[in-house]
């Protein structure tokens, strides 16, 4: 039996071209992924935004339990509970400090494969002694429990007094 003919030259120019177009259509449509910045951030009445429906989301302020996380204690003055926040945040993996203003903090994260990218957010509140945070995926529905655990991530590199309020 005859072995099958090799394409020619100009036909396997053809197939790596199209391979490569393909590779960087999906890499662009990755890309794509990391999303535009959401229009809820910052301080709304006071307060941070409410997550959405999707499990993709915590904050203090959450009613439901599984978006609910603990707040932080303001036990210290404003600016020396934002200078906590901003180097215990910093210290984690591809965080970059976006807004920092008075009383508020925001930060993206960007995962380190597809770079996905989540905002966190903290509101010191001076009048309740508290501290509020809200972690939120800007693409896709689930986290598999990423914002969570970086809430804990940061909560752990904060002074003891400071990780959960009164």
């Amino acid at each position: 039996m005859a072995a099958p003919a090799e394409p020619s030259l100009g036909r396997r120019i053809a197939l790596r071209l199209g391979r490569a177009v393909l590779v960087a259509a999906v890499v662009l449509a990755l890309l794509s992924m990391t999303g535009s910045v959401p229009n809820n951030l910052g301080l709304i009445g006071g307060k941070l935004a409410p997550c959405p429906d999707s499990p993709n989301c915590v904050s203090s302020l959450a009613a439901d339990a599984g978006r609910a996380v603990a707040p932080f204690a303001l036990d210290r003055s404003l600016g020396a509970a934002k200078e906590e926040l901003r180097q215990a945040a910093a210290k984690l993996p591809r965080a970059k400090l976006i807004t920092e203003r008075e009383n508020y903090l925001h930060f993206e994260f960007r995962s380190l494969i597809f770079r996905f990218v989540d905002d966190v957010e903290f509101h010191l509140d001076a009048a309740t002694k508290t501290i509020h945070v809200r972690s939120a995926s800007r693409v896709g529905h689930s986290d598999f429990g990423v914002n969570r655990r970086r809430v804990e991530a940061i909560r752990a590199l904060l002074p003891e007094a400071m990780r959960s309020a009164p």
